[in-house]
């Protein structure tokens, strides 16, 4: 064949994905978010940022009657059944965890295109029946776990995809932040987090750490764990979790949640054979620590935290258009709350003062 015209196919090609590309960014005409707690206005406002001309659709999880319209919202729709029959192109479960599964499951069958807000469900049974429910149809569905999004944790993956720390040995992880301070405009009280009926607790509503313990490390078997409650904040769920447990290779992996700190802190700590990583969450940073020397791999204390959201709403728009994506399935999200229902059933139980 003539080299031309093979140039001329490739161009054509190009532009034909370039204009598929774009469509599949600009065809959202309509689109749900449930639930209207502080993750829900974030998805409001980020869906009008990458998409300004749809219609967004608001509906309280309890499918209350709402006076006036929240935030980035064009209007209200009652119930479930009224975003299947309104046909959006697109909806994002942004209620409690207790909810999911009764919202999920109407969408998931009237072939809506589904994000589901971490942890996917409150209970590993409904983790089951959801992916029960999701075997018998098409439909695009992805959790939201976004620190998979956060640009060192990209490069984390990579560095322990190419052995840069050598042997794992020892995995630490740990995060805590006071749970008055995380919405300050309302009492934590009335959180999602501090209630056991909505799906609160330590295990499920720090479920992040957990998410990518598994993503970078492999499926975790659980060796021991311990929760406790605090005086301090007087809620029936945990309020402190640690956690034991081990990958297929045999590393260690030790995980701590907490409500209590008073300043936040994220850090994973990886003990391998060729040295120590520290990966800072909050700082978005990675130090890697050998023998010789000491090594900023990567920092950007400053980068905007939308970031993570705004990447894994566009990573969603590729997997509604069937193109390569990095999603975080349904399947290891069930996986999750798998552990976390084992946690709750094993754990010894303290108070503390």
């Amino acid at each position: 064949m003539n080299i031309g015209w093979i140039l001329v196919e490739w161009m054509i090609l190009k532009e034909h994905k370039l204009i598929f590309i774009l469509w599949g960014l600009n065809k959202m005409q309509k689109i749900a978010v449930i639930g209207l707690g502080n993750i829900a206005t974030r998805h409001r406002r980020n869906i009008r940022i990458l998409h300004p001309k749809a219609q967004i659709y608001a509906l309280s999880a309890s499918e209350r009657v709402l006076d006036e319209l929240v935030s980035d919202c064009d209007g209200y729709l009652p119930n479930i059944a009224a975003v299947a029959a309104e046909k959006v192109d697109m909806a994002i479960v942004a209620s409690p965890s207790s909810f999911h599964l009764k919202h999920s499951k109407q969408l998931i069958e009237a072939g809506i295109p589904t994000l589901i807000e971490k942890p996917v469900t409150a209970t590993a049974e409904e983790a089951a029946e959801l992916m029960e429910i999701a075997s018998k149809y098409d439909t695009p569905l992805a959790v939201g776990y976004c620190l998979r999004y956060l640009p060192s944790a990209r490069i984390l993956k990579e560095m322990l995809a190419n052995e840069d720390a050598g042997v794992v040995y020892n995995v630490n992880i740990d995060i805590g932040q006071y749970l008055p301070d995380w919405r300050p405009s309302k009492s934590y009280k009335e959180s999602v987090s501090a209630s056991k009926k909505l799906g609160g607790g330590a295990l499920l509503e720090l479920s992040h750490e957990l998410d990518y313990a598994q993503w970078l490390f492999g499926e975790l078997d659980l060796i021991s764990s311990v929760l406790r409650s605090s005086d301090e904040l007087e809620m029936d769920v945990e309020s402190i979790a640690d956690i034991m447990a081990a990958n297929s290779k045999g590393s260690i992996v030790n995980i701590h949640l907490d409500f209590l700190q008073k300043k936040p802190w994220r850090q994973c700590h990886i003990i391998g054979s060729k040295g120590r990583v520290v990966w800072d969450l909050v700082r978005n940073e990675i130090i890697f620590y050998s023998g010789e020397s000491t090594r900023i791999i990567y920092s950007d204390p400053e980068w905007n935290k939308n970031g993570m959201y705004l990447d894994m709403l566009k990573d969603f728009a590729e997997k509604i258009c069937r193109r390569k994506n990095q999603c975080v399935s349904l399947e290891s999200s069930a996986k999750i709350v798998g552990l976390i229902d084992k946690i709750k059933n094993v754990s010894q139980f303290y108070g503390t003062k």
